[in-house]
């Protein structure tokens, strides 16, 4: 070894790479690879892509080796880059570590909350994290709201706190789990959708019904193939769509009907645009579950969320209550005055 690569270690520290490398590079760098894009690494990073690049370019010349081999549309680390990856990990792991030490002898006053959640969980989990903050305003907090193959990718690489599922998660990512609040799927229409005037729907009848489904890997659409498939029918699925609010316009526009969740229809409540028809084995009673890795120390502001959020599941439980004895509410009027209407029509008629 020479003296210009001995100049490089001082101290046993690696003075070259702390010189002409920089955190911002790493998290960049580790992004990339676990999403394999970088337009994915961008979005989540609120970046630019020539600012990746950019960034990623600086750090490439810094290893002075290749980092990433890109073939057409795949993406994928070098050697070099594999190494890096690992490294980098290594040090996130130490720094989130010391995070949670150093908040531990911070208390409440300071600190930060990573909280990641799946997508339908964004129509409550915001209510849950504004109230936790107007109790500690002194917490910075994180919300990553993505679908269940993105959160499935934030567990592995350990990027969050506390996490918010739908349902339970494999056993091999080794997650702690506490069901704290009812997330029931119900069957939507459009509000002149035949099948509106009409009681304990049969399963087999709505499998007769164009289906707007999520995607594969939901565990929306899991819960409803099962379902369907214990009766030995199959669904008609006219489309898939990656969005509840995609789903909510598809069925308003006559496309079909559609299973989702509850929670979804919070916001417009029964008076939306939007009708839940009465079908048997509906709603399904499925859970929200609160996660943290098993193996992860939990600093005190994560704890302390985790009591929180459980605590905020009777207030949620009683809302799904209300809200689906509005829609059945909401029915019946329709009916009534759908019924009405008719009697007036074969009056005149006589």
């Amino acid at each position: 070894m020479t003296n210009s690569d001995n100049s490089r270690f001082n101290g046993g520290l690696p003075d070259y790479l702390v010189r002409h490398t920089t955190f911002r590079q790493m998290q960049i760098f580790e992004a990339v690879v676990r999403l394999q894009s970088f337009t994915r690494a961008a979005e989540e990073l609120f970046l630019t892509q020539p600012t990746v690049s950019t960034q990623l370019k600086k750090l490439t010349d810094a290893m002075g080796l290749p980092l990433l081999d890109q073939a057409g549309r795949k993406l994928k680390p070098t050697e070099a880059g594999e190494e890096l990856y690992r490294a980098i990990h290594r040090i996130f792991d130490s720094l989130s570590d010391l995070d949670t030490r150093i908040s531990g002898l911070k208390g409440l006053r300071r600190g930060r909350l990573r909280l990641g959640v799946i997508t339908t969980a964004k129509y409550f989990a915001p209510e849950i994290l504004g109230g936790f903050c107007r109790d500690y305003p002194g917490v910075d907090v994180s919300l990553m709201v993505t679908n269940r193959e993105h959160i499935i990718e934030r567990i592995q690489n350990n990027e969050d706190d506390i996490y918010i599922l739908g349902r339970p998660p494999e056993k091999e990512l080794n997650l702690k789990c506490y069901p704290f609040a009812p997330n029931p799927l119900v069957v939507l229409a459009a509000p002149d959708h035949p099948l509106c005037r009409e009681s304990n729907i049969s399963l087999e009848r709505l499998a007769e019904e164009p289906l707007i489904s999520r995607e594969a890997g939901s565990g929306i659409r899991d819960t409803t193939m099962r379902l369907f498939a214990e009766r030995g029918l199959t669904p008609q699925v006219r489309m898939e769509l990656g969005s509840n609010e995609a789903i909510k316009h598809a069925v308003l526009g006559g496309l079909g009907v559609a299973v989702m969740s509850l929670h979804a229809l919070v916001l417009e409540g029964a008076d939306g645009p939007v009708a839940v028809l009465d079908v048997e084995g509906f709603p399904i009673d499925r859970q929200w579950y609160l996660a943290s890795h098993q193996e992860k120390q939990l600093s005190l502001i994560a704890t302390t969320f985790l009591e929180f959020a459980k605590a905020h599941g009777p207030i949620i439980s009683e809302r799904m209550d209300t809200l689906l004895a509005a829609f059945k509410w909401r029915q019946k009027a329709r009916n009534a005055t759908s019924e009405s209407a008719e009697s007036v029509v074969k009056v005149e008629l006589k």
